[in-house]
């Protein structure tokens, strides 16, 4: 069984480490763990890594994230991985610091990334992890909070959330959607 797993995040200098590349430390840190190296491909960085029998693809899109839907086709086609076997990893401005929250589908909750994904697949049926980033932003001010970095206390907790989003990601691959979605949504 092959997965193509999505962070999504952009590419470049002045957003790394910000709050809307949260997808791209998340498969980071997946691939440290895993002793795997990304290479630089057609539309994106990808990694193989193996678990459990399982291959999972890591893409990390370098479309930037109003374009991921490009990437995000062009592997699957290229790997000849169904839809089913999709996860999205995006930020959340709707879930406090931290929240972890999979569903096997839904709509793009104001993400133009998920939103770029969903027109370009003609679908919005294909899993996606989101990580929240809370909304504690001045109105007007959500483009600078979204692109800037963590707080220092966000910083100190963020290690073991981005760890627990790699167990959700591997047990995406080993149980599916709806037992992971049971054993992780909550915790």
């Amino acid at each position: 069984m092959k997965y193509l797993i999505a962070g999504l995040g952009n590419i470049g200098d002045a957003y790394a480490h910000t709050r809307h590349n949260i997808g791209f430390d998340i498969l980071d840190a997946l691939a440290g763990v895993s002793n795997i190296s990304f290479l630089d491909k057609r539309y994106g960085f990808i990694a193989e890594m193996k678990h459990r029998g399982r291959g999972y693809w890591l893409l990390k899109p370098s479309t930037y994230v109003n374009l991921s839907g490009n990437a995000v086709r062009y592997w699957l086609q290229k790997l000849k991985i169904p839809r089913e076997n999709l996860l999205v990893v995006v930020d959340d401005l709707a879930l406090p610091f931290g929240t972890l929250r999979l569903r096997g589908k839904g709509g793009d909750a104001g993400h133009n990334g998920l939103t770029h994904i969903s027109a370009i697949l003609g679908t919005n049926a294909y899993a996606r992890l989101r990580f929240g980033i809370g909304n504690d932003y001045h109105p007007g001010q959500q483009v600078d909070y979204v692109l800037g970095e963590w707080d220092e206390n966000e910083k100190k907790l963020l290690p073991e959330r981005i760890e627990m989003a790699g167990e959700i990601i591997k047990s995406f691959g080993i149980l599916g959607v709806e037992r992971t979605m049971n054993i992780y949504n909550n915790r």
